[in-house]
């Protein structure tokens, strides 16, 4: 088997749609984030419903070669470390510059092309999200692309990993520290399977004419 084939839908993908498994000591199948546990690994995509389907398989035993234990939630483990990493590229993000917060800085980064990303509060209000949104659409429409938005934490947990308080809408700057920050953030949002608000910039075009109407 290809190390890198997913033991549920049999497709090969790359590693970072991926997230590999191990057997630990005790038998108890653990997720390898960071890919550097020992030993025989399996993959799954990185998609909850993937993952949750595996184990209700009995599937990484078969892959594992071993007697294997599965957690019965395993995937929302998987879920909370993806999050927490996630949470700290974010914050080391923030630390490197490479985070802009508040409506007036996150329109302003995208309006000027410097965000690749803008992140919403799963609280955050709808006209909030709109003032943002009108922006994304005026830089696409602009011959930009139209930056991906994100609605993956609470206003507690973007404000605890960012290091400040009430933060309700902040952008992700094209910095090296921005773009890991953005990579996790996409692949979270994949294994929730959660809409990435990331259209064309024809798309794009229609929406900002729209809101001229």
């Amino acid at each position: 088997m290809n190390d890198r084939t997913c033991i549920v839908t049999r497709e090969t993908r790359e590693p970072d749609e991926m997230i590999r498994f191990v057997a630990a000591p005790d038998g108890s199948v653990v997720p390898d984030l960071k890919l550097k546990l020992p030993g025989r690994g399996c993959w799954v995509s990185a998609e909850k419903h993937l993952v949750e389907k595996a184990a209700a398989r009995n599937l990484f035993a078969k892959a594992l070669r071993a007697p294997v234990t599965v957690a019965p939630d395993l995937a929302e483990m998987v879920d909370s470390l993806m999050a927490t990493s996630t949470l700290g590229a974010l914050g080391l993000a923030r630390k490197a510059g490479a985070v802009a917060l508040g409506a007036t800085k996150v329109e302003a980064a995208v309006r000027s092309g410097k965000a690749v990303a803008v992140i919403h509060a799963i609280d955050a209000s709808p006209d909030g999200v709109r003032k943002i949104l009108a922006a994304r659409n005026a830089a696409a429409h602009a011959g930009g692309e139209m930056v991906p938005a994100f609605k993956l934490f609470s206003e507690n947990e973007m404000s605890l990993a960012l290091g400040a308080t009430n933060v309700i809408h902040a952008a992700v700057l094209g910095q090296g520290a921005g773009e890991a920050a953005l990579k996790r953030m996409r692949m979270l949002a994949a294994y929730r399977g959660e809409e990435v608000h990331d259209i064309s910039a024809a798309a794009a075009a229609a929406g900002a004419a729209e809101d001229m109407e």
